[in-house]
């Protein structure tokens, strides 16, 4: 594959980063110059009351700032996750905080929700919503909390970022799982949890006409494969009995498997944080059939993690995924790659 060699003699020999921002301004330039995008005809499908062109999309995290939505479609994804954004920006944590184990084709990163905040990334949506590219655009928004705001006062910062963003959002997924934000975590802990989710139902519910497509706008939890199968359940009947639209799962693992590849040096050399890549495939998957068992067809399920080829989406709506997210994947794949993936998720059958 000729993407494969230039990763590993171009790519994986710049900082991680710095490859990142590279690509990005690349595709984000691209987008400046394709014609509006065109739903995919062959397999739409409607969740959460949202009709998406195909199954596939992008997970959150590679376009932190809704900068570069029409070029990511362009290349084939059905729906973009913006995010994670904070009520307040924010820099994130200091660099190197992105490391590549190359030969698991998995990525570690500790990037501390580095966005341009709520109000900033609201604006970006705004004028985006009023562009032939953006208007029929399947975006959702992935929101956390900004990192100096107390824990106690964790349900206001997200209620502060869902009443800015939520208008723009095809989907509002509430973030509680990344490891990168100090506490953030013990947020999934049901008794935390209910009160966060509660209030920024409330926000979702009552936008009326404000939002986007009139009337509500559909709210997901994401959840860590860290969580013990316990606490997975307590989440789906939460969501469930908070009346949500669905769960996303899952984010990245602070585990580090035997498993993995490459030498144990470079793995504990890659320091904290979440690793992504196949190495999730496994946990997330049974994760996704756990909560499917669970919420029946009560909620929607969003599958992500160690999503790396065709096989993996085709896998993953076998499981009970509704929609399929993947981004480490895209960082080794390239720019063929979201067309790839999005052909096995026009192969399957509509929910």
């Amino acid at each position: 594959m000729v993407y494969d060699a230039l990763f590993r003699q171009v790519f994986a020999r710049m900082d991680p980063e710095v490859a990142h921002e590279q690509a990005f301004r690349a595709i984000r330039l691209g987008g400046r110059a394709v014609r509006p995008v065109v739903r995919v005809p062959s397999a739409p499908r409607t969740v959460m009351g949202v009709e998406f062109p195909h199954a596939f999309g992008l997970a959150a995290g590679f376009d932190k700032n809704a900068r570069a939505v029409p070029g990511l479609l362009a290349l084939g994804f059905g729906h973009v996750e913006i995010g994670t954004v904070t009520a307040q920006p924010q820099p994130g944590n200091p660099r190197p905080r992105l490391v590549r184990l190359v030969d698991d084709r998995a990525v570690v990163n500790r990037m501390g929700f580095n966005n341009d905040g709520a109000a900033v990334v609201a604006s970006r949506l705004h004028r985006l919503r009023r562009s032939a590219a953006g208007r029929d655009a399947v975006v959702g928004v992935n929101i956390g909390k900004t990192k100096v705001v107390a824990p106690e006062r964790a349900v206001d910062d997200y209620v502060d970022s869902a009443r800015l963003l939520a208008p723009f959002a095809d989907y509002l997924v509430v973030n509680v799982s990344s490891p990168n934000t100090p506490g953030l975590r013990d947020l999934q802990a049901v008794e935390q949890l209910e009160p966060i989710l509660a209030a920024v139902r409330e926000v979702t519910e009552t936008l009326g006409a404000e939002a986007r497509r009139g009337g509500r706008v559909p709210l997901v939890v994401k959840i860590a494969p860290d969580l013990a199968d316990a606490d997975v359940d307590a989440v789906a009947d939460l969501a469930l009995g908070l009346g949500l639209d669905g769960i996303s799962a899952t984010n990245t693992t602070i585990a580090r498997p035997e498993s993995l590849r490459s030498p144990r040096t470079e793995v504990e050399a890659a320091g904290g944080g979440g690793l992504s890549g196949p190495v999730l495939t496994s946990r997330s998957t049974e994760v996704l059939e756990r909560l499917r068992a669970r919420v029946g067809d009560r909620l929607a399920l969003i599958g992500v993690g160690g999503v790396n080829t065709p096989e993996d989406v085709a896998a993953r709506l076998a499981a009970g995924a509704d929609l399929v997210q993947a981004y480490t994947g895209f960082i080794y794949g390239g720019p063929a790659w979201p067309a790839r993936l999005a052909a096995a998720a026009e192969g399957s059958r509509p929910s």
